[in-house]
């Protein structure tokens, strides 16, 4: 399966009603996506890429070594890899809850027509929301990031990995990260269903 756009910025133009916003940026067929808080957070009011201010640059770093990048930098090539925000526009402030309701369905949208087999939100804002949205297990998930940073967290849903904010990383947090995300890739974590047999031919037809 392969989605019809190779546009790397805003692959599904996203519009919010906003001046100023950071789009999703990478692989629109991705197989990991990385989700932040606001560009107010993770960086992109200059460069219009997620993750690209201090916190972002020490994320970017640890995807190279895992693999989910093959450059950092402000314009960073991806490998099978998204990167977007639970609330694309630049905040003045700190967003309200209405203003994430808001921008929900801007991320939702998304994140659906992404349809990443791993999503990685990065800080507590990010994993509260990715996991009482699209997993089974919120409810029962305390969002300790420091226990959870690195954790693979499986249910009926997307596959979860949270990542504690780049900015509160302590010495080990980035060799964690990395062999968590190394450790997963080794595994067959894709959730595909093969739907061919309910076609003609013998030919595959996998789904995520």
């Amino acid at each position: 399966m392969r989605n019809v756009t190779d546009r790397t910025s805003n692959p599904f133009g996203m519009r919010p009603s906003c001046d100023r916003f950071v789009p999703g940026y990478g692989d629109a067929n991705a197989d990991f996506h990385v989700i932040g808080d606001h560009p107010g957070v993770h960086g992109g009011v200059e460069t219009g890429v997620p993750f690209t201010n201090e916190a972002g640059k020490r994320l970017q770093a640890a995807l190279v070594d895992a693999g989910l990048l093959e450059t950092t930098g402000d314009e960073p090539t991806v490998n099978e890899t998204f990167v977007s925000y639970l609330h694309m526009c630049v905040p003045d402030g700190t967003p309200t809850a209405a203003d994430y309701t808001d921008m929900e369905r801007f991320f939702d949208a998304e994140l659906r027509a992404i349809a990443a087999h791993v999503l990685l939100p990065v800080g507590a804002v990010a994993t509260d929301h990715v996991l009482n949205n699209y997993t089974s297990v919120g409810w029962k998930t305390d969002v300790d990031m420091e226990e959870l940073h690195g954790q693979e967290i499986r249910g009926s849903g997307f596959l979860v990995v949270p990542i504690k904010d780049p900015l509160e990383w302590d010495d080990d947090d980035h060799d964690e990260l990395v062999a968590g995300l190394m450790t997963l890739q080794s595994t067959d974590f894709r959730r595909e269903s093969d739907l061919g047999r309910f076609i003609p031919g013998d030919d595959p037809y996998l789904v995520r």
